[in-house]
């Protein structure tokens, strides 16, 4: 039905609400002043939170995204604001998150002319991005919004980024709004191949020696009741990627931890010990295959997912299950026989005891010495009952938090996995509480990381966002100098750091603060932050020189794994 005409900047509020946004992380300039003058009418439908930097507004609306499955919304001006945003357009790339960024941008008629704060938001941003469109026309504006918000959450999900000229925002035109559920030419959800699921599902009845990889995108199609299906079905084991760790509990017999380089001995050598290897929503990544020459050669490969460029591009797979994976796992799940794996998971228990005694106890632990960075994560994580978000940022404290948090919910961990960017933390963890406000949110950094966006602490102020910020403080880069120490003979160039009184600055932001030096004040330390009503900041020095193991050397099979600095598995 037609109505009256209305500005573009109206246009693009209603159309934002006819997609059901309630949330927008974002930062006001003059290329996009008339969509925030128009927001203002709409305070009792749309909330905006109001960041510190266009940077932090991605990764709040990423974190967001991640716990809540709805789509993540940002709103910044031109040129500046719009290159801000390119780190965490990338980073929801690489991890399939669904976002959508809208950008201002100067008038049509002065495109090219090198006009105050112009930039080439869509060529910029193309390469990192399923879709980048500048809209011109105010008539163009629902259309545009519609089909961004069809394409970044169809499929892989991901980021499409909107440049919204300023007279199409300040131009009139009637309203018409009418969601998008078909582009042609782009097809999210590809027809299910029935005789790739019945070779696959003969491939798992007859192996004796299987391995399930499980990545987010168990976790993004809500296949996490599927996978378990599977898994206890057909007596299978299972590892998870970095991005995947949340979509079966710790605890679950059959969960055999962590994939990759800093992941669990068991998962790691058995794939290389399996006759056939189950990947799920993953795309072996390097972290995760070490040497593509030494990985898997042994094992037949089945690998679901739903953006067919993942396939054959790394592993090669046998048999390729082309659809999402909530609909592919429950048409495979009756094509399965029951069977039970008892002596090879027996095997597994070889490589448990051993990382037990070299490398849990030590870290988790410890009979005296310096605090160390697992146990301080062990301790936070029981306190919440394990029930809690982890968020980190990248760094030691990334893998750290991923080793020795314990997960009973899914989508219970956000962490930048491909792009690996730090300052991702903070603001994600106040967009993860804002996804979930009834869950705790435990945000561990490193004083490296948190540095990085710290300046989101006034976000946590303005908003009342009850996070609590843990800080594993080395003062070094400490995974950069544990390379220096492992590879380049200790050598620390550049990485250590003098770091200012964190707890100050969070005191300035009228956040709790206390410092942890000791062991003896850690457990009194952890249940006042738990107990705390709103944001609370954590600083725990911990050894200065401290390491993350198991490792695998970049580059190397994932059987050549290091348990401490002189020894091997």
């Amino acid at each position: 039905m037609a109505t009256d005409k209305i500005s573009g900047s109206e246009a693009l509020i209603r159309s934002l609400l006819e997609e059901n946004v309630k949330l927008i992380y974002g930062y006001p300039g003059g290329a996009i002043m008339p969509v925030f003058d128009c927001m203002h009418n709409y305070k009792d439908r749309l909330k905006h939170v109001l960041v510190r930097h266009e940077q932090g507004a991605t990764h709040a609306a990423q974190g967001f995204a991640r716990v809540s499955g709805e789509t993540g919304v940002v709103l910044v001006t031109s040129g500046p604001a719009a290159t801000n945003i390119i780190t965490g357009v990338a980073d929801a790339m690489v991890d399939s998150t669904p976002m959508v960024v809208i950008t201002g941008q100067i008038s049509s008629s002065l495109l090219g002319t090198d006009a105050f704060q112009e930039t080439d938001v869509v060529g910029i941003t193309q390469p990192v991005t399923k879709w980048s469109y500048q809209i011109r026309r105010t008539e163009d504006i629902p259309w545009a919004v519609a089909r961004a918000f069809y394409i970044a959450r169809s499929g892989r999900p991901g980021p499409v980024v909107l440049d919204f000229t300023k007279d199409a925002q300040v131009g009139t035109a009637e309203f018409h709004y009418q969601k998008c559920n078909f582009i042609r030419s782009y097809n999210p959800y590809p027809p299910i191949n029935k005789e790739e699921i019945n070779r696959a599902a003969t491939l798992i009845n007859q192996s004796k020696k299987p391995l399930l990889l499980i990545g987010q995108g168990v976790i993004l199609s809500h296949a996490e009741n599927e996978i378990l299906r599977l898994m206890e079905k057909a007596d299978i084991p299972a590892g998870c990627t970095l991005l995947g760790l949340s979509a079966i509990p710790t605890a679950h017999r059959l969960n055999k931890g962590m994939l990759g380089m800093h992941g669990n001995i068991g998962p790691n050598i058995k794939t290389n010990e399996c006759d056939l290897l189950i990947a799920v929503g993953m795309r072996f990544d390097d972290r995760v295959t070490g040497g593509l020459d030494t990985y898997a050669k042994q094992a037949k490969v089945i690998h679901f997912d739903i953006d067919p460029s993942e396939f054959n591009k790394n592993v090669h797979a046998d048999v390729t299950v082309l659809g999402d994976a909530k609909s592919t796992l429950s048409e495979l799940l009756d094509k399965v026989n029951i069977n039970k794996h008892t002596e090879w998971l027996s095997e597994f228990e070889i490589c448990e005891k051993t990382e037990y005694e070299k490398v849990v106890r030590p870290e988790v632990y410890p009979e005296n010495g310096a605090l160390k960075m697992g146990e301080v994560v062990r301790k936070i994580s029981e306190a919440t009952g394990n029930n809690a978000i982890l968020v980190t940022d990248v760094g030691q404290n990334q893998m750290m938090g991923a080793r020795y948090f314990n997960y009973t919910r899914t989508r219970s961990i956000v962490t930048s996995g491909g792009l690996g960017t730090m300052g991702f933390g903070l603001p994600a963890a106040i967009g993860a509480k804002m996804g979930a406000p009834e869950r705790t949110v435990c945000f561990f950094t490193g004083d490296g990381g948190i540095q990085m966006t710290i300046q989101e602490l006034g976000t946590v102020m303005q908003t009342g966002t009850d996070i609590k910020i843990i800080i594993l403080n080395n003062n070094f880069l400490g995974m950069v100098r544990q390379w220096q120490e492992l590879f380049f003979e200790k050598r620390y160039s550049e990485t250590h750091m003098l770091n200012p009184d964190f707890k100050a600055i969070a005191a300035a932001y009228g956040i709790k603060g206390r410092d942890v030096t000791d062991r003896s004040q850690l457990d009194e330390a952890i249940a006042e932050m738990i107990a705390h009503k709103g944001a609370y900041l954590l600083n725990v020095a911990v050894e200065e020189e401290g390491m993350v193991f198991p490792m695998i050397p970049a580059g190397g099979c994932v059987t050549d794994i290091l348990l401490n600095s002189t020894e091997k598995y």
